[in-house]
C-alpha cells in the first residue's frame, strides 16, 4: 500500500499526484512484505518472475523490454575476487529499468497518456523508451550539461528533451512547473514505484550467487538502488531466503554527497552540501527526496557511505574498462570505494556497475 512517508495519507485512487496533497511529502510503501524466492512467476520474463513481490500494486500488466537477468562476472581487484553486475546490459543501457519497467507499467494501469520527467540522461532515456513500448507521450527535462550521446537516446525514442541551462535542480524544478499546471509528473524519485523494481537486483543476486552477498557496493545519486536493494534484502531475509543481510556501501562524488554527509554527521550537514561540478552526473544531486531512508537502510544493513575525488573516477573508467567493462563515469565511482575497502569486506563482495560508456564519451 502507497501512503505518504509524513501524514501517512493513502495514495489517492483517482489521481497521480507525484507528492503528497496534504502535506507535500514523499509517497513510500507502507512496509516491507516477507519475500520468498521460491513464491517466483517463472513463466514471465526478466524482473517480471518476481511480480508477486511488487507489494500493493497487484498483477501488474508488464511492459517490458526484457529488462533483468543481468550477467554477474568475477575479476580480480587488488588481489580479491570481485564480482560484477552489469546493470549496463539493461535495454536502454542502465539500471534505471527495472524501475521504469514497473513504474510505466503502473501508469498504463491508471491510464496515463502523456507525462513528463526530468533527468540527468539515464532516467529520462529509460522513461522515454518504456513510455514509447507503453503508448505514452513523454517530455523529458534534462540539465544542459547532460551528456549528448544521453540526449540523442532520449529523443530516438521519440519523446520531446527540453534542455534547461545550470544545475541539476533546474530541471526539476522546471517540470514541477508542468505538474502545477495538471500534468502527470512521472517522476522515478518522487513517486516510490520503482524501488519494487530495484529490489529486483537483490533477488537475481542472491539466485546468482547461492546465497546473500557479503558486501554490495553502487554508485548513490537519489539513493534509489540502495534503498531499492536494501528492501529486497530485507523482504528474502523476513521470508526465510537468506540468513543475514549484506553491507551496502553507496558511493558519491566529493563534488557532491549529502548522502555521505548525512550518514556521517547528520541532517544539517547534508543541507550545506553544496552541488559542485562533476564527472558523475548520474549522482549529481543534492537534495535526494529520500535521505533518512536511505541512509538508515544502509545503517541497518552495518554499511557506510565513501566519497571519491574526480581522479578516483578517472580512475575508476580506466581500471574497469582494462578488466572489460565500459561503463560511464557515474559508475566508476565505485572504484575508489573498492580500493579503499577491499580487505574490509565480507565476502562474497558485489560491485554494480549502473551505466554504460557508450552513453558518455571518454573525451566528456
Amino acid at each position: 500500500m502507497l501512503v505518504c512517508s509524513s501524514c501517512r495519507a493513502p495514495y489517492p485512487e483517482d489521481a497521480t499526484p507525484y507528492r503528497c496533497e496534504q502535506c507535500g511529502s514523499v509517497f513510500d510503501f507502507s512496509a516491507v512484505s516477507p519475500y520468498r524466492l521460491s513464491d517466483q512467476e517463472g513463466d514471465l520474463p526478466g524482473i517480471w518472475r518476481f511480480r508477486p513481490s511488487f507489494e500493493g500494486m497487484g498483477e501488474l500488466p508488464p511492459v517490458t523490454l526484457g529488462e533483468g537477468d543481468t550477467p554477474l562476472v568475477w575479476a580480480e581487484v587488488l588481489g580479491e575476487p570481485v564480482a560484477f553486475k552489469l546493470e549496463y546490459l539493461n535495454p536502454t543501457g542502465s539500471f534505471k529499468d527495472r524501475g521504469t519497467a514497473v513504474l510505466v507499467s503502473w501508469l498504463t494501469r491508471r491510464g496515463v497518456g502523456l507525462a513528463v520527467e526530468d533527468s540527468s540522461g539515464n532516467a529520462g532515456a529509460s522513461f522515454a523508451a518504456y513510455a514509447a513500448r507503453a503508448g505514452i507521450k513523454a517530455r523529458i527535462y534534462v540539465p544542459s550539461y547532460a551528456s549528448g550521446p544521453k540526449r540523442a537516446q532520449i529523443a530516438a525514442y521519440g519523446a520531446d528533451v527540453v534542455s534547461v541551462p545550470g544545475p541539476r535542480s533546474r530541471a526539476s524544478q522546471a517540470v514541477q512547473r508542468d505538474a502545477a499546471q495538471g500534468m502527470v509528473y512521472a517522476s522515478h524519485a518522487w513517486l516510490p514505484i520503482g524501488l519494487a523494481g530495484f529490489a529486483t537486483v537483490a533477488f537475481e543476486l542472491v539466485e546468482q550467487l547461492g546465497g546473500a552477498p557479503g558486501a554490495v557496493i553502487c554508485p548513490a545519486g537519489q539513493g534509489s538502488l540502495l534503498l531499492g536493494m536494501a528492501r529486497g534484502f530485507e523482504a528474502l531475509l523476513a521470508g526465510g531466503s537468506i540468513r543475514r543481510l549484506p553491507r551496502l556501501i553507496g558511493v558519491q562524488a566529493a563534488a557532491c554527497a549529502p548522502l555521505a554527509a548525512w550518514w556521517r554527521d547528520g541532517e544539517e550537514a547534508a543541507k550545506q552540501m553544496a552541488e559542485g561540478e562533476t564527472l558523475a552526473e548520474g549522482v549529481r544531486i543534492v537534495r535526494p527526496l529520500r535521505p533518512q531512508a536511505v541512509v538508515e537502510a544502509v545503517k541497518r544493513s552495518r554499511g557506510c557511505f565513501v566519497v571519491v575525488a574526480e581522479q578516483d573516477i578517472c580512475e575508476g573508467r580506466d581500471q574497469l574498462a582494462a578488466r572489460g567493462f565500459y561503463i560511464e563515469p557515474t559508475s566508476a565511482v565505485v572504484w575508489g570505494a573498492l580500493a579503499r575497502l577491499s580487505e574490509d569486506l565480507p565476502q562474497p563482495v558485489v560491485v554494480i556497475l549502473t551505466g554504460s560508456g557508450l552513453k558518455t564519451p571518454v573525451s566528456e
